[in-house]
């Protein structure tokens, strides 16, 4: 064993001896890699039937070799910052007990979270995750479980943890020991551009965006996706995002659990619904307005930043003109109110029918990232096939993670397009409908019911777009007006194509906005701001105005029926196909303010103290506050429609029955 080391020492010091002071760091990498790669190996002849069946194995490696640098360059980064503190022959010694206890602390890190792997995905049926971190806090539980439950693999890992710890520090100490220092201009003239390296060695790309997890969701199989990213980094991103899930919605104050559900149940559209579950509290069966020999096909084409600010009849600009032809053609709402300013808090209420939270969108959240209902979900148990299709790169916002651990079964981004013109945020969205055309054509060409998400871009800063499509609103050509009005046009377009196809009979479109483009105002909530347009059409949807208020929660609920899908799900949104004409209500999400908008009044909860209440003007978008004290049925109604998404999420109760 030690001939071993001191060979296996021997060679790592000839492979690293030119980096001179930085040999460690080095070291540090070249060992991960191999441990990494090592372990990513094992667990695919493991699971090898589920990751061959993806038909992408060389990908699952050479990918997980990319997300091996990421974590690796974030543990480098630390010995890094410190060399032109330490790296000198004074201070050899302090130096080099710092980068060789620090290499050797990071791949003892790696060990141990490889080794927990397996034991973990038998468990999860995902590399380890916020659970891991979450059942720390019960040690004594925890320690209990797998005392009882595990104990040969708890013996053997910790065991294996603590050989291979021993072991590494040998080979670093040893690998290290003729490692020279440099004299101090050479190791400062060399360290900046170190850092250079290591920083690309982090972002991994010379995309818009940094990699991040949900850019190795490549499959529609999470456990695979899980296997291409390591065990160390997907703990340590689940560690960062539970910062922001602490700000939940109890930062509104005490309010018994109990009433939250009885009170949400208690609207009109859901007190006479027959709900199935004890276990799944809002899990309840939806029996279709419109039945149908065979369902329809359904499209939800998702507008970036189109809010009512920019179509005229709603109180906006005059930028919108295809969009203001195509409303008197279907369904169109005319006080529909996003749920908040986030691209992925639409994403939550469209597609999840998720009601908001002051916590950041699920779509982010690990709790979320499989199993969680979404409108794919549901449609993919119906027999559908589900899709997402956007011009960008669908890893932006942990979209793609989401999607495909929630039932969307293929992914359609940029790299599936050669766009004839391509922004910041990718393909322009004529090339998008353009794609999204050719899917749509394919999918009812296999005649089998297909449900297909269209996600927009163009109408996004800097607001880039090609020449030569509309007159400009404004003089210069990059403003957000502009922007508005060419995907305006590009949507006008897809429309036009998509009446020609033969799946327009059979289909239900539904366009609809993620939020407005920017969100502010000098009210506590700008709810003016939080206004957009929604037009369902297609198939045989009639012409009609829902003038009562609407939220984006609604949209799904009523999606289902139009398409003739009876079917258990855990939204709380309404059905507007059988009432579109009882008083509505929107649920607003600002910063840490929660908006309960009913009627004239919105009920306003603020963190750490008391509900007010503003009066609301529709007709000028202006919220007075007032003196009196809000209605407590509407605080009520409040605070139970803002905690019962925190406590769906946390407790994984919004999700179907297995």
């Amino acid at each position: 064993m030690n001939q071993m080391l001191k060979k296996g020492a021997a060679t790592l010091d000839k492979l690293t001896r030119w980096a001179g002071p930085y040999a460690s760091l080095v070291q540090l990498l070249l060992v991960g890699l191999v441990l990494l790669s090592l372990s990513r190996a094992g667990l695919v002849a493991w699971q090898w039937g589920r990751v061959s069946a993806t038909g992408i194995v060389g990908q699952v490696m050479l990918q997980g070799v990319r997300a091996d640098l990421i974590l690796l360059g974030y543990f480098i980064v630390i010995p890094l910052v410190l060399a032109p503190l330490l790296a000198y022959q004074r201070t050899q010694r302090l130096w080099k007990a710092i980068s060789v206890g620090w290499a050797t602390f990071a791949l003892i890190f790696i060990v141990f979270m490889e080794l927990s792997t397996p034991q973990f995905v038998m468990q999860f049926d995902v590399r380890p995750n916020r659970l891991f971190i979450e059942y720390l806090s019960y040690p004594s539980e925890v320690i209990a479980t797998l005392w009882n439950g595990f104990r040969i693999a708890l013996v053997l890992g910790v065991g294996f943890t603590i050989f291979l710890g021993v072991v590494i520090y040998r080979l670093m100490r040893d690998a290290s020991a003729h490692a020279t220092v440099w004299r101090p201009l050479k190791m400062l003239l060399v360290w900046p551009l170190l850092v250079l390296l290591v920083a690309f060695q982090i972002r991994s790309t010379l995309s818009h965006r940094p990699a991040n997890p949900a850019l190795f969701a490549l499959t529609g199989d999470s456990m695979v996706n899980s296997l291409i990213i390591n065990s160390p980094w997907s703990v340590l991103t689940a560690l960062n995002s539970m910062s922001d899930e602490a700000n939940s919605s109890e930062i509104y104050g005490k309010y018994p659990h109990a009433k939250v559900v009885p009170t949400v149940k208690s609207a009109p559209w859901l007190r006479d619904l027959e709900f199935t579950s004890a276990e799944l509290p809002t899990l309840h069966r939806q029996v279709a307005a419109m039945q149908r020999e065979r369902p329809l096909n359904l499209v939800i084409v998702l507008e970036e930043s189109l809010g009512a600010t920019f179509v005229e009849s709603l109180g906006g600009l005059p930028v919108t003109p295809e969009l203001e032809k195509l409303k008197t053609q279907g369904w169109w709402f005319d006080q529909l109110y996003a749920t908040g300013t986030r691209s992925v808090r639409g994403i939550e209420a469209v597609v999840a029918g998720y009601g908001p939270t002051p916590a950041r969108s699920v779509v982010k959240l690990s709790l979320a990232q499989q199993n969680f209902y979404t409108l794919a979900l549901g449609l993919g148990k119906q027999g559908y096939h589900t899709e997402f299709v956007y011009g960008g790169e669908a890893h932006f916002d942990n979209m793609r993670g989401f999607f495909t651990g929630n039932g969307f079964q293929k992914v359609v981004d940029r790299r599936d397009m050669t766009p004839v013109f391509e922004g910041s945020w990718g393909a322009s969205d004529e090339d998008l409908f353009d794609k999204s055309l050719e899917r749509l054509k394919l999918l009812h060409d296999a005649k089998k019911p297909f449900f297909s998400l269209i996600f927009t871009s163009s109408n996004h800063e800097p607001f880039q777009f090609p020449d030569g499509r509309i007159d400009l609103h404004d003089t210069a050509k990059q403003t957000v007006n502009n922007a508005v009005k060419y995907a305006d046009y590009a949507l006008g377009r897809f429309i036009a194509q998509a009446k020609k196809e033969a799946y327009w009979k059979d289909t239900v479109f539904l366009i609809v906005a993620d939020h407005d483009n920017r969100v502010y105002g000098d009210s506590l909530v700008p709810i003016k701001k939080f206004h957009i347009p929604g037009l369902i059409m297609g198939a045989d949807v009639q012409p009609k105005r829902i003038q009562t208020i609407a939220s984006q929660i609604d949209l799904a609920p009523t999606l289902l029926s139009l398409i003739g899908v009876s079917s258990e799900h855990p939204m709380i949104g309404r059905d507007m196909a059988r009432d579109s004409e009882t008083p509505g209500r929107a649920l607003i999400q600002f910063d840490n303010y929660f908006a309960w908008l009913e009627g004239p009044s919105a009920t306003i909860l603020r963190p750490g103290q008391t509900p007010l209440r503003g009066d609301y003007d529709y007709a000028t978008g202006v919220m007075t506050p007032s003196t009196v004290a809000p209605d407590p049925v509407l605080v009520d109604k409040a605070m139970s429609h803002v905690l019962l998404p925190s406590i769906l999420y946390r407790e994984q109760r919004y999700k179907l029955p297995r």
